[in-house]
């Protein structure tokens, strides 16, 4: 059964949910996982795509972003496209993705914006409701 872990970030500017998800990725890559984020947009995923070139000085993680997805790269990005094989989800949507249950492993990443706490409240929800083994980690800045 999946394993929905909940990423809480105490504090932290604005946009601090996209570095953890490039982080989160970037750890699940160097133990051989393969990585799908999911976001709400093109846009988006545009952001996600450019920042994974730029967050950390000394590190790479491959990727592709749709509409250039093959699913022969180690990290996927996309908003409508779903790769058949990989191990871990990141989820940035406000919805819980219909396909979720097809990866061992699901991130939600809720920051302090009300609207993402309030999505996020629901995601919790839906996965408690259904069963699925829940794990929370409150992050602060640095």
């Amino acid at each position: 059964m999946t394993k929905v872990d909940f990423y809480i970030l105490k504090d932290g500017p604005l946009g601090s949910r996209y570095k953890t998800a490039c982080r989160i990725a970037e750890k699940a890559h160097k133990l051989g996982h393969q990585v799908h984020i999911h976001t709400s947009s093109e846009a988006e995923s545009r952001k996600l795509d450019e920042l994974l070139w730029i967050f950390q000085d000394r590190s790479f993680v491959p990727h592709e972003a749709e509409p250039h997805c093959s699913g022969d790269c180690a990290v996927t990005i996309g908003h409508g496209w779903t790769p058949e094989h990989s191990n871990v989800l990141i989820n940035l949507a406000a919805e819980v993705p219909a396909f979720f249950s097809r990866f061992e492993r699901v991130s939600e990443i809720i920051d302090q914006q009300p609207e993402t706490r309030n999505s996020g409240r629901a995601r919790y929800k839906f996965y408690r409701d259904r069963g699925y083994e829940l794990s929370h980690h409150e992050i602060h800045s640095r």
